[in-house]
């Protein structure tokens, strides 16, 4: 392989999954980083870095400069009001979309949005997620690009899911919403294998994909807890959670964070993400452009992804 693949977000849990299979494919990486410090888990797997954010049009021009591909993992999804999201998740594309534009040759784009972009009602980061998208069909018409819609994505290194692994290794599988609700799951392996066969691929049609990890219809409560106890060697109940349980501590959550400016994870629009019955999506129209396959269902995926069950290890 040869030529540089930009990275924002390269110091995330995605971020840096995708760096180090593309730097072990033999890609040079060079990422965008607000502070060195931030680069540390990455830094083997980062051959230039470019100091600087998405605010900051002299650091977007350096990163993309030369650059044969833009992989934009950047984002936010924490916050307390629509600003908090909208600065990062549709100004952030926005300006990398004008600098990737003022290029003489401009860098494919692969901009990594989310599943929630598909109910843009539900919460103020579904709502920025499909609002970045709309930057990308309105404003890139020039470039080639892609928008990617991946699930709930799970593996090493991930701080999100992995408290609930844990959780249900120990016996318990909260459900927040319906216990019928269905979903789909990606490793992320899977997703940074994606990326490197996107970039060895000159045809790929610009436009909004989903994808998954390969299993029809997604995953029930009774799937997960059945691969989990599976693993575990132990029974896994599914609890279903009261709703003012989590009602409650959101809304004190979205009070509290207005006057102390901090960002949080749990608000009232982050219940409605996680109480929405039905986040399964499926792979037809990615796999008609690009020839990949996922290789990690859930249960070889969670064997993949340390630290959450003792008896794995």
């Amino acid at each position: 392989m040869a030529g540089w693949v930009a990275v924002t977000g390269a110091t995330g849990f995605i971020g840096q999954a995708i760096c180090r299979y593309l730097h072990d494919e033999g890609w040079q990486v060079r990422a965008l980083v607000r502070s060195a410090t931030r680069l540390q888990a990455a830094a083997p797997f980062v051959d230039e870095v470019v100091p600087g954010d998405l605010e900051d049009r002299a650091a977007l021009d350096r990163l993309c400069s030369d650059a044969i591909a833009v992989v934009h993992c950047a984002g936010v999804v924490r916050g307390a009001d629509a600003r908090a999201f909208d600065r990062v998740n549709v100004d952030g594309v926005r300006r990398l979309v004008e600098a990737l534009s003022s290029q003489a040759r401009p860098a494919r784009l692969f901009c990594l949005s989310s599943l929630a972009a598909r109910e843009p009602a539900l919460s103020f980061y579904a709502a920025s997620k499909y609002a970045g998208e709309q930057v990308l069909q309105q404003q890139a018409s020039a470039l080639n690009w892609i928008a990617l819609r991946p699930p709930a994505v799970y593996g090493p290194g991930d701080r999100e899911m992995l408290p609930l692994f844990r959780l249900m290794a120990k016996g318990i599988a909260p459900v927040f919403g319906a216990r019928d609700a269905r979903f789909s799951m990606l490793h992320v392996e899977d997703m940074a294998r994606l990326v490197a066969c996107w970039l060895r691929s000159e045809t790929v049609a610009s436009g909004v994909y989903s994808l998954h990890d390969g299993k029809p219809g997604g995953y029930g409560w009774d799937d997960v807890t059945a691969i989990v106890s599976r693993l575990c060697t132990r029974p896994v109940r599914a609890l279903a959670i009261p709703s003012f349980l989590l009602s409650i501590p959101a809304w004190i959550n979205r009070w509290l964070a207005l006057r102390l400016r901090y960002a949080p994870m749990l608000t009232p629009e982050k219940l409605r993400e996680l109480r929405h019955p039905d986040w399964v999506c499926d792979n037809e129209a990615i796999q008609q452009v690009l020839d990949w396959q996922p290789e990690l269902q859930l249960e070889e995926g969670l064997k993949k992804t340390p630290g959450w069950c003792t008896s794995l290890y």
